[in-house]
């Protein structure tokens, strides 16, 4: 038996990941990190980590090379991810939305399709976003109202979504809606709108309790004109497109609660070893370090699971419905936890908007909610568990 060996490499990530990291964790504290609380506070986008990340080639790692993009791997997506909403939550959107915005048509998409839109998101001019949700279908997905009826060459669409992420920011929006209502939901077909688009408009910004860099909204469609070619696969299989996005993406909300709680984590540490009480640092206390350790451990345990249930996705293998799931649900879990505890640990200061853990706990919480609540997480673990 070998003892030491370093060419081991099941479980470590690759040399060009880990030198990724270093460079973005670099990025993120010098271009982004500076910025979060005013983005917090005023609920303004992002526009310092949108430009860093453009320039960095990092805002859009996974469209690839042959549409102008880095070809990143989705390890790779989901650490962009984890380290930028180290620093700040609302600033990862930025990835998080063009990835889900365009895995459908990475999936299923024609290539004239890809060539239209892809390369303008590699190149960071524009971003995308995903439609999904309805105000009466939220996770009842399938229930969706919002239709579509082919007219000529065009597809024209009438209805309205709900909880867009960076909706009236991005260019593009991949949105779901009914084509044969008799099909129940195999009559739901994907399609790719643009923002300038005839009868396309975007509604005010949510108010939301976290996440307030990234805007939130409805999107309304009256009429909307949009060419034939932009539906996305056959008619029908818009919402198989859409179920296996979320196999695609749910590890990428796994690695923005990974990142947050991991933000979190750092500031605990740091607050800590310079607090004093009763004559001596807080992390002298055995109850500090044993909030640590716990908060440390689930961290490590998140992330290995997201980073495998990215893996697994690169691979192409089947059946990712349980592992990105529970990736996802696990995670997101372990960041409300571990961000609560943050300010616990903080005491009266964690309160306050003076340190940055209440924004942490604040952010955390969205990511038990978007992508599929943590209870239909549940639902989808289970059903996978007994097929």
């Amino acid at each position: 038996m070998s003892v030491g060996n370093p060419s081991f490499d099941v479980f470590q990530l690759s040399d060009e990941h880990v030198e990724m990291r270093k460079i973005l964790r670099d990025l993120c504290d010098k271009e982004i990190a500076p910025y979060a609380a005013d983005v917090d506070e005023k609920a303004r986008y992002t526009d310092e980590a949108l430009k860093a990340l453009n320039s960095s080639g990092f805002s859009a790692i996974h469209i690839p090379e042959e549409y102008g993009g880095q070809g990143g791997d989705s390890v790779a997506a989901c650490i962009v991810i984890e380290e930028v909403a180290r620093v700040c939550a609302s600033s990862s959107l930025i990835p998080i939305c063009n990835k889900l915005g365009t895995m459908g048509m990475l999936l299923k998409g024609s290539e004239e399709l890809k060539q239209k839109v892809l390369p303008s998101i590699g190149s960071g001019e524009a971003t995308a976003s995903y439609a999904l949700s309805e105000r009466e279908a939220g996770s009842d997905a399938a229930a969706m109202r919002t239709r579509a009826k082919a007219d000529g060459d065009d597809w024209v669409l009438n209805g309205s979504k709900c909880w867009i992420s960076n909706g009236g920011k991005s260019t593009w929006y991949t949105v779901m809606a009914v084509t044969d209502p008799d099909k129940g939901a195999n009559g739901i077909s994907a399609f790719v709108v643009h923002a300038d688009d005839p009868g396309f408009t975007v509604g005010a910004k949510e108010r939301k309790m976290g996440i307030k860099g990234s805007p939130t909204t409805d999107l309304y469609f009256e009429d909307c004109r949009i060419p034939g070619d932009r539906i996305i696969g056959e008619p029908g299989t818009g919402f198989k497109t859409a179920l296996a996005t979320l196999d695609h993406t749910r590890p990428t909300i796994g690695a923005q609660a990974v990142g947050i709680a991991q933000g979190a984590l750092e500031a605990s540490i740091a607050y800590t070893k310079e607090r004093k009480q009763f004559g001596k640092s807080i992390s002298d206390f055995q109850n500090t370090q044993f909030m640590l350790a716990d908060m440390a451990m689930k961290i490590e345990a998140a992330r290995l699971m997201v980073y495998t249930a990215a893996a697994r996705a690169e691979r192409g293998e089947p059946n990712l419905g349980f592992i990105s799931s529970a990736a996802k649900c696990y995670a997101s879990d372990v960041a409300m936890e571990v961000t609560t505890n943050a300010v616990q640990l903080f005491g009266g200061y964690g309160y306050t908007v003076d340190f940055p853990v209440e924004r942490y706990m604040r952010d955390a919480k969205i990511t038990q909610i978007y992508e599929g609540t943590n209870q239909i997480q549940r639902v989808v673990m289970s059903r996978a568990l007994l097929r």
